[in-house]
């Protein structure tokens, strides 16, 4: 039988069976009360096999309990996770007991681990009910004195500082229900404010202005609610399917083709707008659907169903720490109810605003001019969002093509150029000005087009002294594979340098703002001269992209972890957006 990469850095005198253990044979688990406020958990591991330091979970129910202290490990280089700490031979650890509600506790191991062999086990969970002795003197065990030579005592992971998606995994371990579904319901207002729920704005306000008639404030806010409640059903669903699965769905619909045909719904929606035409289905698919959207008092809701189902996978996938933590969760605890339902809280949070922005619109004119300009304006507003989606598969230069042309057609096609009359009153003549305003800052673009390209956020920082500002960068040295990071981190390690690995794909909007913002700051590129900066961009997705995140539990991009002796400080790392202030943070706590 041909040996793993991982059995033949073993001894050569330990030899490795055919056929694997079951799993109970191979971890030999047991837990008991050493005193009445003290569990002691016990772990005999066969010789040919060994279990994840992180991938330890303990909890106990009728009590809390303070700091574990858990052995050190050893470092191993594991053919699936690389460089990681792994646990052999035998240890035990003390549970020290607070809180004791009664005499009788429920104590609850999780752990994994693998065989030399090249074989790896699922999570395996132990529930284990104990009567705790009463206190009376002289029943006392002593505490474990001494562990393993090998395996040094330090403190667990439970007690070192945790990042913001472990805080988030935690937060779901509390037994306080409503708190947790509460912090989501927060995290999902504050995720509003993020480029995950902007476009769709738009979106949710195209609809309702597209209502023949106009419609109520009631239909708006039915209308609304039910874009939200599909889209928040389509988040908490893709979720739980990717914390069991390891597949985050919104990854899977950031192919071009995907991207393409969306972009082409909105253009085709947008050109409606217009007036140039109206979308309708075959005559008999259109009228049993009209028939039941009579019935539903809030206009067509299967479509608005549809487009927040759409919307939530293809046009606002970002991962942030409140998501990678529930999926994490999901993952290694298997609750798909209590991380599923923190997914949808949290999605309601993040359409919250969109309900307000659903009933706002039912406000505008119902007839006239007006509500054409209305249409026309939110026309214009679907392309950008075209654009949008195709940011993520186009090149820099041919994206600031697009939105020189969207800033400086769009105004002119409204009216901008036309002359004022004696009528006109102030607030025309405000909107006017608004509009010039973006036909200037369109012009501007059409400069950085001629110059080669640009940051559109700063149209003429290519003028003048800002020239060499402009070319500030972290140099990334790009990575493809777990042996191409193996390789640069046994360099820095020989080296005693520190690595930085930032995860990125071109769809990822959340990682263009690092691109823009942290990595071209004149300070984060000068604090980073001395540590060596990798970057994995896993925009195909393919098999090797999923095994390099699979291998730090990265659920997307963007995700930054940060390496020290060739082992990653998880409690630096960093999951979202961020600012360049606090990313020096984490980069002078990694160092």
């Amino acid at each position: 039988k041909t040996k793993s990469a991982m059995q033949s850095i073993v001894d050569k005198a330990t030899p490795v069976s055919d056929e694997p253990l079951p799993a109970d044979q191979a971890f030999s688990y047991s837990v008991s009360a050493i005193d009445a406020n003290t569990l002691r958990a016990s772990w005999k591991i066969h010789p040919e096999y060994y279990l994840y330091h992180d991938k330890f979970f303990i909890d106990v129910k009728g009590a809390e309990f303070g700091d574990v202290n858990f052995p050190k490990g050893e470092i191993k280089d594991d053919e699936f996770f690389g460089k990681i700490r792994v646990h052999t031979g035998e240890f035990s650890v003390d549970i020290p007991l607070t809180n004791i509600e009664s005499s009788q506790v429920s104590f609850i191991a999780k752990f994994q681990g693998c065989w030399l062999g090249g074989i790896c086990y699922p999570p395996v969970e132990k529930s284990t009910d104990i009567t705790l002795p009463e206190v009376t003197a002289g029943n006392t065990i002593n505490p474990v004195k001494t562990l393993p030579k090998s395996v040094p005592s330090v403190t667990s992971t439970n007690s070192e500082p945790l990042n913001e998606t472990d805080k988030i995994t935690a937060l779901l371990q509390q037994d306080n229900i409503l708190w947790v579904l509460a912090s989501f319901f927060g995290f999902g207002l504050l995720l509003s404010l993020t480029p995950c729920v902007f476009p769709m704005i738009p979106i949710l306000s195209g609809i309702i202005v597209g209502q023949k008639g106009g419609v109520s404030t009631k239909k708006a806010l039915i209308m609304s609610i039910v874009f939200v409640l599909a889209m928040s059903v389509t988040y908490s669903m893709a979720g739980v399917l990717a914390g069991y699965f390891g597949e985050n769905l919104q990854v899977l619909f950031q192919t071009p083709w995907v991207l393409m045909v969306f972009s082409a719904i909105f253009v085709a929606l947008a050109f409606s707008m217009f007036g140039y035409y109206e979308i309708q289905l075959p005559s008999g698919l259109q009228s049993k659907i009209t028939n039941i959207s009579n019935k539903q008092e809030g206009g067509n809701l299967i479509g608005v169903a549809i487009m927040g189902f759409l919307s939530a996978l293809i046009v606002g996938p970002c991962v942030a720490p409140p998501l990678a933590g529930a999926l994490i969760y999901i993952g290694q605890t298997g609750d798909a109810v209590l991380g599923g339902l923190s997914l949808f809280v949290l999605s309601l949070g993040m359409g919250a605003p969109l309900l307000l922005v659903g009933a706002g619109i039912s406000k505008l004119p119902k007839a006239g001019g007006w509500m054409d300009n209305v249409k026309y304006v939110f026309g214009i507003l679907m392309l950008a969002v075209a654009i949008y989606l195709l940011d993520r598969i186009i090149t820099p230069y041919v994206s600031l093509i697009l939105w020189a042309s969207l800033f400086t057609l769009s105004p002119i096609a409204m009216g901008v150029l036309n002359s004022l009359t004696s009528t006109t009153v102030a607030w025309q003549r405000m909107l006017k000005g608004i509009g010039l305003l973006i036909v200037i800052y369109g012009v501007l673009l059409w400069g950085l087009v001629a110059r080669g390209g640009g940051d559109m956020l700063a149209p003429l920082s290519g003028y003048g002294t800002s020239v060499q500002a402009e070319k500030v960068h972290i140099a990334f040295e790009k990575i493809k594979s777990s042996d191409d990071l193996d390789r640069v981190l046994a360099k820095a390690q020989s080296n005693n340098q520190v690595v930085m690995l930032d995860f990125y794909a071109d769809w990822c909007i959340s990682c263009k703002e690092l691109e823009r913002f942290v990595f071209s700051n004149v300070t984060v590129v000068s604090e980073m001269k001395n540590v060596i900066a990798l970057q994995a961009d896993v925009t195909a997705n393919d098999a090797t992209d999923k095994a390099l995140m699979a291998r730090f539990n990265i659920i997307g991009p963007p995700g930054i972890l940060f390496f020290k002796d060739g082992v990653e400080n998880r409690s630096q790392r960093i999951v979202g957006e961020i600012n360049a202030q606090d990313f020096l943070k984490h980069l002078n706590n990694s160092k």
